[in-house]
């Protein structure tokens, strides 16, 4: 988590490389039932231009083609006595990017919530929990995520009904069995959504952290324990309270969960297995590889991680080494041998569409290699004698600023030792990130309005008055979740967030209740816009500002306001992601309720374990001295703390502040979108109907931490991956290219923990590449002078 970041998901529907079924003609020749290769069946080599020409055709004329439903739909009158003009077989979703998908079938008798989903469920859960917390405190952040899962549950699942025992068990008068028979799709969904529900670092272990670490004041382990479940679980009560609105209506379709699908429906609607180079067994040889490599650069040679050319070309050129670190530069002519740098901050860029790719690395040229050597190197905001590039704070002569200067013992702002030890200094670009940030919330708003406002609009009106589709009616058959199950648990969640926020000093409850009604007021206009538009505008600037202003001063305050009021909203969305995949999938609600928090509780207490056990273990911990376990993340989320919350916004961008320019970013994000907007209706075959704005600009939030060389190095994998082997070897491509990420993935992950248990406490000799920075020059001070050793 990043404070200047816009947290939003901005891969575009319309640049998926992957095919759907229609599109890429998987279709049965006897039967005209849509078919999905498996691993020993190569699908036809359908064409890309087509594919996406039919794409684009599909989304353009959208809002026309939803128009024309509601009108049907509206108009159409029935009698009683009225036959339907179809039978229920051919019934299928008004939209066509559904129907490519989604299955207008299911079977009510298949069973889901079996022994094997509980057992691969917990398997699952806790696995990627522990890897994904534990690499969250390294400097090059990998994160496992439902692919992963997805690929490893299936064989895993399918040995299982091969092996366990058919024997049926009486417990507490409920009969149930290891093996009810063959497994199926519904139980592989459930196990998925069951080790994803909560699996990625929660939010609110950056407020423990920096709690513990930075404020010298630890929460305690059963206080932290219920302040991220509150966090965590508070979310599902909007996700359940807002289905009728986000999840039931055919007309918020929720792109990204598409797909999911077809890789579900990839796995099990055919089966052929065969002696051929199957997906599962590229997994295991790129996992076996990506194994045995990462010792290379994670124990014996750490310089391959990253290989600054320019640093070893001139040695002792600050400027040099400024341009070309990775961590303190902007990582130009900076490249890797390791695969945790490549898809550590960014994800696999496997999963990344190309153009969206471009979108992004053109955002990253601009801002980091044009915007940034430029503001910095003219010394704007007196940064000169600054690193370049980094998300430390200073004082005005370049020394480290000492948060506990200018604190009370309360750990709240003291204005006269702030007045006496003097203003806290940040970096051009650090500074640059947060306006930058600013304009990416309001480009994003301005940008959805211009291309989905009419079909927001109409997706809107057909929710509300348009009749069931297919998937609703199938969904009618099981058992729904009601309200008060909801309500209980946001009763529960809301009252413990109160006493641990008062009892612990974090946030006075009245605070509490401002923080809930945010996500209250937001989460299904926010969510409407991602189910139709498949981008999610963030409110982490709105509550920092909120909060920021509120309670100034007070930087626990404001961190805690920002997980309640920012993260809740986040979370639901998440689940109501979630509860649509369930939907489409025909999975029982009530099922979909019990592994979405059983997997929330579970991943909750063993990533605060991992936390806990890695901040009492690990000597320098969050330090440069605790390599590799540097916290990039909680080190931003902590000087985040500092400006919005010990500062505050009114201090840090004041009429007085150097920093006040940035706040007219926000006006530039409102113009930016427009000209494009108009060039791509303008020229609609030019490649201006390939750029995206708000990708563009997303990058800035996340800079600082991510290292700049690791976003050049994804990049070119992307290149490498989602061009090159996608356009010239698209089978390939088709039917290994996720295995081979995950494989990649998953290798590194475990050896990186064997490696930890192993070499805790050895090291290598010393030599050429078991330095970890070739570019010290950039992380001790700026171009102008060297910082003054003074306090």
């Amino acid at each position: 988590p990043v404070s200047p970041a816009l947290d939003a998901s901005f891969t575009d529907i319309l640049s998926a490389q992957w095919k759907t079924p229609e599109s890429a003609n998987y279709r049965d020749a006897d039967s005209q039932v849509f078919q999905f290769p498996d691993d020993e069946k190569t699908p036809p080599v359908g064409d890309d231009t087509d594919t996406k020409d039919k794409l684009e055709s599909t989304t353009t004329t959208a809002a026309a083609e939803d128009k024309a439903i509601f009108d049907e739909k509206a108009d159409k009158k029935q009698t009683a006595g009225e036959s339907s003009s179809s039978d229920d077989d051919d019934e299928d979703s008004p939209y066509d990017i559904v129907r490519c998908s989604v299955s207008n079938k299911d079977s009510p008798e298949m069973y889901s919530l079996t022994f094997r989903v509980w057992i691969l469920g917990i398997i699952f859960t806790g696995v990627l929990s522990f890897v994904n917390q534990f690499f969250f405190y390294r400097q090059n952040q990998l994160s496992l995520g439902g692919s992963v899962v997805q690929l490893l549950a299936f064989p895993a699942g399918y040995v299982m009904s091969r092996t366990l025992p058919t024997r049926k068990f009486t417990t507490f008068g409920w009969t149930w069995t290891m093996n009810p028979g063959p497994f199926n799709i519904k139980e592989h969904v459930l196990i998925s959504i069951f080790a994803t529900a909560s699996s990625g670092s929660p939010y609110a272990i950056d407020v423990v952290t920096i709690k513990k670490i930075w404020y010298k004041s630890d929460l305690g382990f059963v206080a932290s324990l219920l302040f991220i479940l509150t966090s965590q679980i508070m979310g599902y009560s909007f996700a359940g309270l807002t289905r009728q609105f986000l999840v039931y209506p055919a007309a918020m379709i929720w792109p990204a969960t598409l797909i999911s699908v077809t890789l579900f429906r990839t796995f099990h609607e055919i089966q052929n297995f065969g002696s051929r180079m199957t997906r599962t067994k590229m997994f295991w040889l790129c996992f076996t590889v990506s194994f045995f490599w990462y010792f290379i650069p994670n124990f014996v040679a750490p310089a391959l991680s990253y290989i600054a050319i320019m640093c070893y070309i001139a040695p002792k050129n600050v400027i040099l080494h400024q341009l070309s670190d990775a961590y303190n530069g902007l990582g130009m002519m900076n490249f890797t041998l390791d695969w945790s740098t490549i898809s550590s901050n960014m994800g696999s860029p496997i999963a990344y569409p190309w153009v969206m790719a471009c979108n992004l690395f053109a955002g990253f040229v601009i801002v980091m290699w044009i915007i940034t050597p430029i503001g910095y190197y003219s010394n704007t905001w007196n940064t000169g004698n600054l690193p370049i590039y980094t998300a430390h704070l200073f004082k005005t002569n370049g020394s480290a600023y000492d948060i506990h200067q200018i604190m009370t013992a309360d750990q709240h702002l003291d204005e006269a030792k702030y007045a006496e030890y003097g203003p806290v200094r940040m970096t051009f670009q650090f500074a640059m990130s947060y306006g930058i940030g600013f304009a990416a919330i309001i480009t994003l708003l301005v940008y959805i309005g211009l291309h989905y406002g009419p079909e927001i609009y109409q997706r809107v009106r057909q929710s509300r008055e348009m009749d069931e589709d297919i998937h609703m009616k199938l969904m009618r058959r099981y058992e729904e979740v009601p309200h008060w199950w909801y309500i209980v648990l946001f009763v529960i969640t809301f009252t413990t967030s109160i006493v641990i926020c008062e009892v612990y000093h974090m946030m006075p409850w009245y605070w509490v209740i401002v923080s809930t009604i945010v996500p209250l007021v937001f989460t299904i206009p926010i969510g409407i816009i991602q189910a139709i538009s498949n981008q999610q505008p963030g409110l982490n600037v709105i509550t920092e500002f909120i909060i920021g202003y509120g309670m100034p001063g007070n930087p626990i305050a404001n961190v805690t306001f920002k997980v309640y009021g920012y993260i809740t909203m986040t979370q639901a969305l998440n689940l109501v992601s979630d509860l649509k995949l369930g939907h489409y999938m025909k999975i029982p609600p009530r099922h979909m309720f019990v592994v979405q928090l059983a997997g929330t509780i579970l991943a909750s207490f063993i990533e605060l374990a991992v936390a806990y056990w890695l901040m009492n273990t690990v000597k320098n911990i969050c330090t440069p001295e605790g390599y590799p376990f540097t916290c990039i993340s909680a080190n931003t989320f902590y000087s985040a703390s500092v400006l919005w919350g010990l500062i505050g916004p009114a201090k840090l961008f004041g009429t007085s502040s150097p920093y006040h320019p940035v706040l007219y970013l926000f006006f530039v994000g409102a113009i930016l979108p427009v000209p494009v907007w108009y060039l791509q209706r303008r020229y609609p075959q030019s490649f201006w109907r390939h750029v995206n704005i708000p990708v563009a600009i997303s990058i800035a939030g996340a800079m600082p931490p991510m290292p700049a060389a690791s976003v050049v190095n994804w990049f070119i994998g992307c290149f490498v991956f989602n061009y090159i082997l996608h356009k010239y070897r698209n089978t390939w491509w088709q039917r290994y290219a996720f295995s081979l990420s995950a494989g990649l993935d998953s290798g590194l992950a475990i050896s990186g923990i064997i490696q930890f248990g192993i070499f805790a406490k050895a090291k290598m000799p010393q030599w050429w590449g078991s330095d970890t920075n070739h570019c010290p020059l950039a992380a001790t001070g700026g171009f102008l002078n060297r910082p003054s050793s003074a306090s």
